[in-house]
């Protein structure tokens, strides 16, 4: 198997990994809401959305209204199951995987060693 192959390969078992860690850590905490949209956040990959999810597309995923979604966000984040950057209206999202429990299987730069 070609080197590419296996760190692809590597990679998303690292991210199917931190995704069953995270689902199981968040398990009773999250409603059917926050579920779908963790969900969505996983089907768009380790790249994520282009720009990042934002309170916008978490309205647009979760059909509900500014409020709820900023706080959802926030929400996740608290929990350690999202990280934030920016601020205000340019805020956005990504998937947390590294308190996910996968340390020791990424390097210091977050790529499947």
């Amino acid at each position: 198997m070609p080197s590419w192959m296996r760190w692809i390969t590597r990679a998303r078992v690292i991210a199917l990994i931190g995704k069953a860690k995270l689902y199981d850590r968040l398990r009773d905490q999250m409603n059917a809401r926050r579920d779908k949209g963790l969900a969505r956040v996983f089907r768009a990959g380790p790249e994520g959305f282009v720009g990042g999810l934002s309170a916008e597309s978490d309205i647009a995923i979760a059909r509900t209204s500014r409020a709820t979604a900023t706080r959802d966000l926030q929400n996740l984040v608290a929990k350690g199951a999202l990280v934030r950057t920016g601020q205000r209206k340019h805020s956005r999202y990504a998937l947390n995987l590294g308190t996910a429990g996968t340390s020791g299987l990424l390097d210091s730069t977050g790529i499947a060693s």
